[in-house]
């Protein structure tokens, strides 16, 4: 497995076929996914999931999913670190997070989440980072705000009618390169 990013807490690692029973386990959390999905998905989707998370390693452009791992090895969730999936454009990036319920409020988003800007913009030549989630989810946009993502947007889908909160829509946050390299050295 090859480790793809260190910080003070956290090890991403490529994630594999034998993380299933992890991924399992953190995607059937009906509070982990009460602003992703209205009926939990089973362990042959999660398996669907899982090998489309993997396939993203192929393409060789240091992008996509990533396991979490804590100081002791225990496994965390995921972060991801991609193309958007529904609209690529070059140099714009995105960056998310899935972490079981005893990692939250710990400060393991946050860090992930500003590790991979950081190497998004010094590493991989991005122009931007955005990240998105539910209006309602205020945990989540505290990560994004946390990690120097601004709010950009708010947007509404059918996807998100059945969902807790779906009324408020989602949000997009976001930073360029100008406003990282401020933060970085300001």
């Amino acid at each position: 497995m090859e480790i793809y990013l260190k910080t003070e807490r956290l090890t991403l690692r490529e994630l594999t076929a034998e993380d299933l029973p992890l991924l399992t386990e953190l995607h059937t959390d009906p509070e982990v996914m009460r602003y992703l999905e209205s009926v939990m998905p089973t362990e042959d989707e999660v398996r669907v999931h899982l090998r489309n998370m993997i396939a993203y390693y192929a393409l060789g452009q240091q992008t996509g999913y990533w396991a979490a791992l804590d100081e002791r090895g225990r496994f965390l969730g995921w972060f991801l670190l991609r193309p958007d999936k529904d609209e690529p454009r070059p140099g714009q990036l995105e960056v998310g997070y899935r972490l079981h319920r005893f990692a939250w409020g710990q400060g393991y988003g946050t860090e992930g989440t500003r590790a991979l800007v950081d190497k998004a913009f010094a590493e991989l030549g991005a122009d931007e980072v955005f990240a998105g989630t539910m209006a309602a989810n205020l945990g989540s946009r505290r990560v994004m705000e946390k990690s120097g993502l601004t709010f950009r947007r708010v947007g509404h889908g059918d996807w998100m009618r059945d969902l807790e909160g779906g009324d408020q829509g989602g949000v997009r946050y976001a930073i360029d390169r100008a406003a990282w390299s401020i933060g970085r050295n300001g």
